[in-house]
Parts: C-alpha cells; structure tokens; sequence
C-alpha cells in the first residue's frame, strides 16, 4: 500500500460525513480547541503545529501532496494508527477522508521533508519523528489542513478532492446540486456544473475551469453574505423591546 488515495469502505465514509468540519482559514491556527488535541498541518510554510489543551507543544517540518494528487485540504479526525514498515517510516495515522485513504506517515525521501510537496496526497514526515508523533496523538485529535497558495486545476468527471468538495457544497447553496458532500466528482456534479454554466453563459463542458470556479465562489460568497445580513436583522428584531 503507498500514500495514493483509494476507496474507502462505506462504515468510514459515513462516520466521515458527520465529523468533517472543513474550516481551512490560516487563522483558525490562533484558534485552536483548548480541549484535547489538535495538529495543524500548513502545506506552505511546510510545518506542523501539534497543540494540546490550546498550547503549542510541537513543531514539525512536514510535506504535502504534489499538484496532480493534493492533500485533503480541512478539518478531520485521526481514526487509525498502524506502525507501518517500509515507505511509512513505521508510523501511519490515517484521516476519516471521504473519498480516499489519506494520513501522516514517515518517508523514503527525507530530503523532501519541509522543502517540497510532493506526496501523493499524505502528510509525509521524517521516519523518527512521525514515530514521535504517533507515541503522543490518540484516536481522535483533529488535523487541520491548509495551503493557501495551491496552483488551480480544472476539475471533471471522475475526479476527488478538497476542491470537489468546495464546489459540491458551493453549488448546493445555490441550488444546483442536490447530491452528497463526498468530495467525489460524479455525474450528478457534472449535471450541476452544467446547468450552472447554462445560467450564466459560461462555455458548457460540464468542467469545473477557472473560470467557472471563480463564478462559483463569487456567488457562493454573496449567498453567505446575504444569509449573515439576514440573521443579524431577525436577531435585531428580536432584540427590539415590546411596544
């Protein structure tokens, strides 16, 4: 077995769906549960901060996926440990990813370790540390994953990923997609991606291109903003003293 993403059977993807938490934002790092356990993996500066109870206890240098296979970007839990032998560095702490097998583990290829990223989607470490690493962490501490500066790639029929995953929930706020949040691309995304590329004249392929991404986001954000405006006004007018 390697690092590359491959199915995951139905028990984990369902206990998936009710704990991903999908927050992504650089600053969630200075807002860390100040209960049990929590790793923050940030693919840019290629680092990863191992908190307990809120305090900063770790430091690690750690690599990413490379572009064609890209780490799962958000929030997940650990919910398996293995010890892992050749090409794992003799630890393995996998994630409650959806659409695939992904985790932390040691590497063949140290040298890349805090310079590169590129993985085919797993955190990767040095051998000694990630042994470390799995001495500290239970079942169930969360990792957040995150990287900013990601290149863009269109997205298609067949596909997996954070970004899949973005779209998915992006269309189902504006009422395009009705499936589920798996971050799989199949064909009722694609029937979405085209429907949607009907409505506001974007070349009709069915692929989720630059263009069509950044329409998607545009909106999906104006729809978010809308739906904040409109629960401060009820929450005003219930503040309202009775006349």
């Amino acid at each position: 077995m390697d690092d590359q993403a491959s199915a995951v059977d139905v028990d984990q993807r369902e206990d998936a769906s009710s704990i991903y938490i999908g927050e992504t934002e650089k600053e969630k790092k200075h807002d860390i549960s100040s209960n049990g356990w929590h790793l923050y993996a940030d693919l840019d500066e290629k680092l990863m901060y191992v908190y307990r109870d809120g305090q900063l206890i770790r430091t690690y240098e750690v690599s990413g996926g490379k572009p064609s296979s890209p780490s799962p970007l958000g929030t997940w839990r650990i919910i398996g440990k293995d010890t892992w032998g050749e090409g794992f560095g003799g630890a393995w702490l996998g994630f409650n990813v959806p659409w695939g097998k992904y985790g932390i583990h040691g590497t063949t290829d140290p040298w890349a370790v805090g310079k590169i990223n590129n993985s085919k989607g797993c955190i990767r470490m040095r051998n000694d540390e990630v042994r470390e690493l799995y001495r500290l962490v239970p079942h169930n501490a969360l990792v957040t994953v995150v990287y900013e500066n990601r290149p863009f790639y269109p997205m298609r029929d067949g596909d997996v990923g954070s970004d899949v995953l973005a779209v998915e929930r992006a269309l189902k706020k504006l009422g395009y997609y009705h499936g589920g949040e798996d971050g799989i691309f199949g064909s009722s995304l694609k029937k979405a991606v085209l429907e949607f590329q009907k409505d506001y004249n974007l070349y009709r392929t069915g692929v989720v291109n630059n263009s069509t991404y950044e329409k998607i986001m545009e909106l999906e954000k104006e729809y978010d903003e809308e739906q904040e405006r409109n629960k401060r006004e009820r929450e005003e007018i219930l503040r309202e003293p009775e006349q």
